[in-house]
């Protein structure tokens, strides 16, 4: 077993696109719940209650929707030298930017399927203004109780043509290690999931049916039990938001799961996703068959055909 690398601290933050702002904004503060750090002209930073950092999720009016970039944090200085320096021998890196209000410089590369990713040690981070200073000091903002009111930022997935190559990038880029995999009848990888630490996993792959690269299918924040993610179907259903599958259990991963559509059309999940830690250094890969997921998710509820077709941007279909 090779050397695990602990490079990388965590995921820090999502770039999201909408077509929608003002629409997408209302929802992922007034419904969903996260809290604005900052909010400009087209753009706005977001983040949980208990996120230590300035955003977690960076919201950008575009004309299309999906992903714009994911940044994960280093562990030090030296650290991010050492993964770029990996990466640039990759030959994926892009360079370096430094225009973000959530973070100081942060190195650009793309993985193979086109997704831009981006790594950083220097973070801003939140000040709560006075009236949401916590009473506790050991949480970064008081819990508010607004909308669904997740916890923290959890993790993503994105789409591709071909998982197995992502796989690869992944282990040897961010030294990330494979905690699950669905393995197809015809050799290829259906999904990987993967983490840089001892969460079970912070961003996800699945493969991408429509032919084309670079797409995005769902961001995930935390909450801390099971109840406040029926409180949030009960919240979407009053508001119009369209409930797409769950609230109901994974099979993968084990987390207690529901999916919406924002307004533009971005997937966004709440997930239960405290429970399983991954603490065991040599942990297998679990792997599981396509006869296997054919099965549904944990408690039986068939996996909903959406949830195989629909990604952001969505794929313009051909005359």
């Amino acid at each position: 077993m090779a050397e695990p690398s602990f490079d990388v601290a965590h995921l820090g933050h999502v770039e999201l696109y909408t077509d929608k702002f003002a629409e997408s904004l209302d929802f992922f503060t007034r419904i969903y719940g996260l809290t604005a750090s900052k909010v400009g002209d087209g753009v706005a930073w977001l983040r949980a209650f208990d996120d230590y950092e300035f955003h977690t999720l960076k919201l950008t009016a575009n004309s299309t929707t999906g992903i714009g970039h994911v940044a994960y944090r280093a562990s030090s200085p030296q650290a991010l030298a050492r993964r770029v320096t990996v990466i640039e021998g990759m030959g994926c890196g892009i360079g370096w930017v430094d225009d973000d209000e959530g973070h100081g410089p942060a190195y650009r590369f793309t993985d193979p399927d086109g997704h831009i990713f981006e790594l950083y040690y220097d973070t801003r981070i939140y000040e709560p203004p006075e009236d949401e200073k916590p009473k506790l000091k050991n949480i970064a903002q008081r819990y508010h109780g607004r909308g669904c009111s997740p916890r923290r930022i959890d993790h993503l997935n994105l789409l591709a043509l071909d998982v197995g190559k992502i796989r690869d990038f992944m282990v040897q880029a961010l030294g990330s290690r494979v905690t699950e995999q669905i393995q197809l009848d015809n050799g290829r990888l259906g999904g990987c999931w993967f983490t840089v630490n001892n969460k079970s996993y912070d961003i996800a792959y699945t493969e991408d049916h429509s032919g084309t690269s670079g797409r995005f299918h769902h961001v995930t924040y935390a909450v801390d039990q099971r109840e406040d993610i029926l409180r949030a179907a009960d919240i979407f259903l009053e508001n119009g938001v369209h409930i797409e599958t769950g609230p109901h259990k994974h099979a993968i991963q084990g987390t207690f799961f529901l999916y919406v559509w924002e307004p533009a059309g971005n997937r966004v999940e709440l997930a239960n996703a405290g429970a399983r830690l991954i603490l065991r250094p040599d942990w297998p890969t679990v792997t599981w068959t396509e006869t296997e997921r054919r099965r549904g998710q944990a408690w039986g509820l068939k996996t909903i055909e959406t949830f195989h077709t629909h990604g952001t941007p969505p794929v313009q279909k051909k005359d």
